[in-house]
Parts: structure tokens; C-alpha cells; sequence
């Protein structure tokens, strides 16, 4: 799921739980245990790697401890299970993906000048109201301008970013400009864009 979403893990990882069942000098490990298994067992061993090796581990016992033919038992088990797992994996997704899957949950930052925070904030709240309601996405403002916005999808985020871009940035000389007419006059028009600016064509 991470190297679908685009998370650079950079091997494929798989990770399996090993039981333990001993009676005496008798026992059985048991492979991929379910909840039953872990709850009267002995053991709960629980191993995670790559094709190359282990990567971690953690174990749970409830005896007073376990032998080395029982460890080697279950870290050979686990191996076979562990590889098992990663052809499975393997049929799905053989490597990371370049780029965040477009629903993966990110956060992405961008930073604007101080004295604009308000004009993003709005009065009461009221514009960042209305950019989290219409884009979806979560925002965030810190007191340094810093503003951090979250979403599971790309396109909100974007959205919400072009959107605070509008509010903040500064008409530029020579830039070309969409906007919208909203009055005419004999001396012109009053054209918006930029979020609240209009500005005069005539």
C-alpha cells in the first residue's frame, strides 16, 4: 500500500507472526497465526523484512523462555513465509511509484508574507471558511506566514493553494491576466481578479 501510494521504501517489505505450541519437549511453531492462536499459544513472534533479510522483529512468550532449535524453527518459517508473501506483492507492484498516489494523505507547505495573513483569514474567519468548504482541503496558518495544507487528494490541495495565491500575490507589470467583468462605466470597465482586486480597462 505505501509503494502504491509513492512512498519511497525502496524494496518491497513483508512481515509475518509465528506461534508456538509446547507441551513438555513436544512443540510445533505455527505459521501466520490468528487471534485464537496468539491468545492460547505460547509464542507470538512477529518477523518483518525483504527478500534480503530481516529488518525487525518482536516477540511476545508466555513460557519462561524458548529453545535455540525453536528460534531457528521459526526464523526459517518465517523466511518461507516472508518470501511467499513478497512473489505475492510482487504480482501487484514491483516497485515504488515515481509521485504520491492522487489519494494519498499529504501535506504540502507554502509560505506567504505576514501582513497578508489576514486578507487569507478573512474577517471572522469568514474567507478560510469558505477555501476549506469549497476545496475540501485543511488549512492551516502559523503566525510566520507559514501555511500548511492537508489533504488525501492533489487536486484539493492545488485548489486550495491557487486560491491563497490569488489573495496574496501582487498584480505585476506586463503579466497577462484572466478576469471577470463585474461593472461598466462610460469610462471603462471594472474587471476582478486576484480574488478581491478589480481593476479599471478602458
Amino acid at each position: 500500500a505505501l509503494m502504491d501510494a509513492g512512498h519511497g521504501l525502496g524494496d518491497r517489505h513483508a512481515g509475518i507472526a509465528m506461534g508456538l505450541i509446547k507441551e513438555g519437549e513436544r512443540f510445533a511453531v505455527l505459521s501466520d497465526i490468528l487471534g485464537d492462536e496468539d491468545h492460547l499459544g505460547d509464542m507470538d513472534f512477529k518477523v518483518a523484512g525483504t527478500a534480503n533479510g530481516v529488518t525487525s522483529l518482536q516477540m511476545d512468550i508466555k513460557i519462561d523462555g524458548i529453545t535455540e532449535e525453536i528460534m531457528g524453527i521459526a526464523l526459517g518459517q518465517a523466511k518461507e513465509g516472508r518470501l511467499h508473501i513478497l512473489g505475492e506483492m510482487a504480482h501487484a507492484i514491483s516497485s515504488s511509484r515515481a509521485e504520491l498516489g492522487e489519494f494519498a494523505p499529504r501535506i504540502e507547505v507554502m509560505h506567504i508574507p505576514t501582513d497578508k495573513i489576514r486578507d487569507v483569514i478573512g474577517s471572522g474567519g469568514k474567507v478560510i471558511r469558505e477555501i476549506v468548504e469549497k476545496t475540501g482541503a485543511k488549512i492551516n496558518i502559523e503566525d510566520d506566514g507559514t501555511v500548511k495544507i492537508a489533504s488525501a487528494n492533489a487536486k484539493e490541495i492545488e485548489a486550495a493553494k491557487k486560491w491563497i495565491h490569488t489573495i496574496v500575490a501582487e498584480p505585476e507589470v506586463g503579466e497577462i491576466y484572466e478576469g471577470t467583468v463585474v461593472k461598466t462605466a462610460d469610462f471603462g470597465a471594472f474587471v476582478n481578479f486576484f480574488g478581491p482586486r478589480d481593476g479599471l480597462v478602458h
